[in-house]
């Protein structure tokens, strides 16, 4: 996650009500302690543990996959001079 300021933060809960009452009925999770969440976050670069956040921005919506390519059709080939008279 990242702070109002945009630091990247880990974040924890100290229970699953609190949880579910940010991120919503559907987030996965794990129980952990502080220093481990810590522990793991170190190398990705983030020095920064919040507990208990109160608010999150929405999720990102996830991209819609690109459409199957349409078949480019058998093409003919014209004269520009026939292309104007015909």
């Amino acid at each position: 996650m990242r702070t109002p300021l945009g630091v990247r933060t880990a974040i924890g809960f100290t229970g699953r009500d609190r949880l579910v009452a940010v991120l919503g009925e559907r987030q996965q999770w794990i129980r952990i302690a502080e220093p481990a969440l810590s522990a793991l976050a170190e190398p990705l670069g983030v020095t920064t543990v919040t507990v208990d956040p109160r608010l999150t921005a929405p999720a990102a919506a996830r991209a819609a996959p690109a459409p199957a390519p349409v078949p480019q059709c058998a093409r003919r080939e014209v004269s520009p001079v026939h292309a104007l008279y015909d």
